[in-house]
């Protein structure tokens, strides 16, 4: 009774998990431990969740924003955001001056809030098909930016590098203010580690960039400043400097 109640807490457990494949041995070992009719059971309920997660795959949305701009910090970055939030974001952002890129990569949950705001942004700029760019000459170059959406029925791609539709405005400044917060997060994880006397510099950075509603989705960088806040070895000006961040990422989501 024991080993098919377990059997059963791992299957149902496996259904919300997203890695599966580590739970699988130790499921199928608990199931063999259970006889042949648990066995079989097990084969065709794992068929039926193998399905279920494959439709759940097919049915995510994903909107990704590309930034290419030489001579900026960072150079590169891309950041992609499915429909369910999960999100993930990679750059070359350089942690020293001396440095010629420190390749990052950030996996995150996004809010169901700023998710909503970009699916929504990315409908009514229809999904980015056709020409966003407004082609004009004489404009300022403000990088190559790439928008694509891709769903189970669609795939579209834009490159611009000023758009004058709305939507895509919006969009870009609202990806740009997530970069801007997710590198403050990167530094600070940075020097928080290995140059603590940097970190109120960076925190006080950090917040003139709030005042000036240049960043987004700040609840993504509260894991790191709650270390700081806990870390005794870093000074109390900072400490309080980072406890009123983590309230303001906590005011922001209201």
């Amino acid at each position: 009774m024991t080993v098919r109640l377990f059997f059963w807490h791992n299957l149902f457990s496996m259904a919300a998990d997203k890695n599966v494949a580590a739970r699988l041995p130790l499921v199928l070992a608990v199931a063999r431990a259970g006889g042949p009719r648990l066995h079989r059971t097990l084969c065709l309920l794992l068929l039926v969740l193998a399905l279920h997660i494959a439709t759940r795959a097919q049915g995510q949305a994903v909107v990704t924003f590309t930034l290419d701009f030489a001579g900026s910090e960072p150079s590169h970055y891309v950041i992609s955001v499915s429909s369910d939030g999960h999100s993930g974001y990679d750059s070359d952002g350089k942690l020293s001056p001396d440095s010629e890129g420190d390749p990052f990569h950030l996996d995150f949950s996004m809010s169901s809030e700023t998710s909503r705001r970009i699916f929504d942004l990315a409908e009514r700029a229809h999904y980015f098909q056709g020409e966003i760019d407004s082609r004009k000459k004489g404009l300022a170059s403000t990088g190559v930016k790439t928008l694509t959406y891709k769903d189970s029925g669609r795939s579209t791609k834009a490159t611009y590098n000023y758009s004058p539709v709305v939507a895509v405005q919006q969009v870009t400044q609202l990806f740009q203010s997530l970069s801007t917060t997710l590198e403050f997060g990167r530094r600070l994880e940075y020097f928080h580690r290995y140059q603590k006397l940097a970190l109120d510099e960076e925190l006080k950075r950090m917040d003139d960039a709030a005042n000036r509603s240049d960043l987004e989705e700040m609840a993504a960088v509260v894991p790191i400043l709650q270390r700081i806040v806990s870390d005794t070895s870093v000074i109390n000006p900072v400490r309080a400097r980072a406890q009123r961040m983590i309230e303001r990422a906590g005011s922001s989501k209201r």
